[in-house]
């Protein structure tokens, strides 16, 4: 019995790091739900810790991405199962958060939106389609183009970056297993999350590492576009009664107004809560005040320093 499992070990040394058995899941079956899932949450430290080393790429693709977006071009991510989701997801969430345009941010998965909910046997094996999901973007010089690959060998991803690639665009790929060969790309993200707890299984540590990864590409990149000032989502898109509230709430707190007085401000702005704190700095009507904002950003309006940015009087819509 020992030898067979030395053997094991030693054949699973030639997997990808993601396909190898981890040392520790070899009992696995055999533990308690409790400890199942306290060993499941130290992987996901391991996670964590895995993206730092990557932070120096990611900071590169998030800059990527910042000047992409300035130019009035598109970050459009590609990917399969697990990875291909996270993908969407990310691109989802970005026009509730940032304010952003729903194309300009995109996402496409091996599959098509069939995929999203059940595997598509076979999808993430087809690099014409990789290429021709591209195209259907009309993917150019302007765009950055994300493949996502736990593996960093999905033939969709591949083929989908090697299409951008020729047509001008910007390429990063994030994996968490090293590329077997050179990876022709311009960004290049890593994170070394290795096995997995359930061999294989890159749902799990890797595609926490991935998440994280997607998160930190968007938010940094909409940071510097200004589409957050002291931690609030000034772009938000009041679309509910959550958004609405929030929406007033932040205007509030940014303008030190009372919260009637800063309803009506965020009414006679369109809803738009980085116009009504501009209208507050600066005293002028929304319009006024849109033209400074793209003039100078609200930061600058807001002054030098915090105190600075409530000394201004405040200027109800109605004088």
């Amino acid at each position: 019995m020992r030898s067979g499992v030395g053997s094991s070990r030693a054949s699973s040394k030639k997997l990808p790091p993601t396909e190898r058995l981890h040392p520790r899941a070899d009992d696995l079956d055999l533990r308690s739900i409790g400890s199942v899932v306290r060993r499941l949450h130290d992987e996901d430290v391991v996670a964590v810790r895995a993206v730092r080393p990557a932070l120096p790429a990611v900071t590169q693709a998030a800059t990527a991405v910042a000047n992409a977006l300035r130019a009035g071009g598109r970050f459009l991510y590609v990917g399969a199962g697990t990875s291909g989701r996270l993908g969407v997801l990310d691109a989802s969430e970005c026009p509730p958060t940032f304010g952003s345009p729903p194309s300009q941010v995109q996402a496409r998965i091996a599959g098509g939106r069939r995929a999203l909910t059940r595997a598509v046997e076979g999808a993430e094996d087809d690099a014409d389609a990789g290429a021709s999901d591209v195209r259907a973007f009309d993917a150019g010089p302007l765009d950055v183009v994300c493949g996502i690959s736990a593996s960093s060998s999905t033939p969709y991803v591949r083929g989908a970056l090697r299409e951008a690639k020729r047509r001008g665009a910007h390429t990063v790929l994030v994996c968490c297993n090293p590329p077997k060969a050179r990876a022709d790309v311009d960004t290049l993200v890593l994170a070394r999350t290795g096995p997995e707890l359930v061999a294989g299984s890159t749902r799990l540590k890797a595609g926490t590492a991935t998440k994280l990864i997607l998160n930190a590409i968007t938010t940094a990149a909409f940071v510097a576009l200004g589409k957050v000032y002291r931690g609030r989502m000034v772009d938000v898109r009041p679309a509910n009664a959550k958004l609405r509230a929030r929406a007033a709430r932040m205007v509030a707190e940014l303008t030190h107004l009372p919260a009637p007085e800063a309803s009506r401000l965020l009414e006679a702005s369109g809803g738009e809560v980085k116009v009504a704190v501009a209208m507050h700095f600066t005293g002028l009507d929304a319009r006024g005040a849109r033209k400074r904002l793209q003039e100078n950003g609200l930061r600058a309006l807001g002054g030098p320093g915090r105190k600075g940015a409530h000394a201004r009087s405040p200027r109800s819509p109605g004088r």
